[in-house]
């Protein structure tokens, strides 16, 4: 009897033990990985070496850009990557092959260069809208424009619109109904910054004039029925009927002012960024400035890829994640060593909902880091000096 009752304990012991194990240890759970569809593609400081990664399979793939120290920018479709070369008077585009369906993915062949380029007098500033994209240019104040259906032509160029401004460090914006938001050099101000805005149509000519004189503006988004600008002189507001208006700055401003504005998945929000002062969210509707982060220690300030989330990156290594329509904080956490302000290489990053991507270019690597839990990552080795980077493709996984 007393043989009996320790083999059914020992019985219940082990079954204790088994239960116990399997609630611990999350057997046969799928960890997260990234889209099927998601691409990285990096520049080098030093070669004209371009790095095509597959974030899923951890795989890269190279391919070789006119010149060095390429800025790279995604169009609003997901397709294609455009690079700048600013300094080489250059814009040419790369096809990701992935074409989005709604739904699904389709595959539109390999990975390549497409046929279009452009030519422009110091192309700086990109923008694109539907199957749109443009630059302007600051070497002579005019806008280069072409259309993706273009891009796989053999010998299409851009379309360069003069647009009767003095060259500056400018900046564009396009509305719903077709007409452009650019900027306005009138030498009220010393140096390369303008200082009023004005709405032009497609061939360049006048619809709007400037309304309000500011003391210097960078920085612009927009959701196509209104525009803003940062300027010394408050948050410039463009209508697309050519109506103009200043938000105010926060009282603690004094004089810092946003020099970059971000579009948020909300078509009312916006997101405010000054070295200065922090990042703060813009309502348009209340014309309210409230902030989300008030730190002179901030090295990064952008958004993930579906602009949904906030990704500030501190200069003491940590990562803050932010909701981008509530200024929300969702995560906060050690990703990264100490970078001081006076480091010339700093590190640099792109995100998607389910992954930061955090470049480092001293050691040429990208370091794949779950939004989830911070403590998962992975490294992927791309060039000798990265230089920047882009998300192209769509946060998807279906085939069709």
């Amino acid at each position: 009897m007393k043989t009996n009752r320790t083999k059914i304990l020992s019985v219940l012991l082990g079954l204790t033990i088994l239960a116990s194990c399997k609630k611990d240890e999350p057997i046969g759970v799928t960890p997260i990985t990234e889209h099927k569809y998601i691409r990285l593609m990096l520049s080098d400081a030093n070669s004209t070496e371009l790095t095509l990664v597959n974030p899923l399979k951890l795989e890269t793939s190279k391919f070789n850009a006119k010149h060095a120290k390429s800025a790279l920018y995604t169009t609003a479709s997901g397709r294609f990557a455009t690079l700048i070369h600013r300094d080489f008077n250059f814009i040419e585009n790369f096809d990701s092959g992935f074409e989005f369906h709604g739904d699904h993915v389709d595959l539109k062949g390999t990975p390549k260069f497409a046929s279009l380029t452009g030519t422009a007098n110091k192309p700086t500033h990109f923008k694109s809208k539907g199957n749109e994209i443009l630059t302007f240019n600051d070497g002579d104040g005019s806008l280069s424009i072409c259309k993706e259906e273009d891009f796989h032509n053999n010998g299409a160029v851009m379309r360069t619109i003069a647009t009767n401004v003095i060259a500056h460090h400018g900046a564009m914006t396009k509305f719903n109904n077709g007409n452009y938001a650019i900027t306005v050099k009138d030498g009220s101000i010393a140096g390369s910054l303008p200082e009023r805005v004005k709405i032009i149509d497609g061939n360049g000519s006048e619809v709007n004039a400037s309304t309000i004189q500011t003391k210097g503006i960078h920085g612009n988004a927009s959701n196509g029925s209104v525009s803003l600008f940062g300027s010394a002189s408050g948050v410039l507001l463009v209508y697309q009927n050519g109506n103009q208006e200043l938000i105010e700055h926060p009282s603690n401003f004094s004089t810092a002012w946003f020099g970059s504005i971000l579009e948020t998945s909300n078509d009312n929000k916006f997101i405010g960024y000054t070295a200065a002062m922090g990042a703060y969210l813009i309502d348009v509707t209340t014309k309210q400035i409230t902030p989300i982060i008030e730190n002179k220690d901030i090295m990064h300030c952008k958004l993930d890829y579906s602009n949904k989330n906030l990704i500030v990156m501190l200069l003491n290594g940590n990562l803050r994640i932010y909701n981008s329509s509530t200024g929300v904080l969702k995560k906060d956490g050690k990703v990264f060593m100490e970078t001081l302000k006076t480091e010339t290489s700093k590190p640099f990053l792109a995100a998607t909902e389910r992954f930061i991507y955090l470049v480092d270019p001293k050691e040429g690597e990208i370091n794949q880091i779950s939004t989830t839990n911070f403590s998962d990552v992975k490294k992927i080795k791309v060039s000798e000096k990265p230089f920047s980077i882009t998300i192209l493709g769509y946060e998807n996984s279906q085939a069709h």
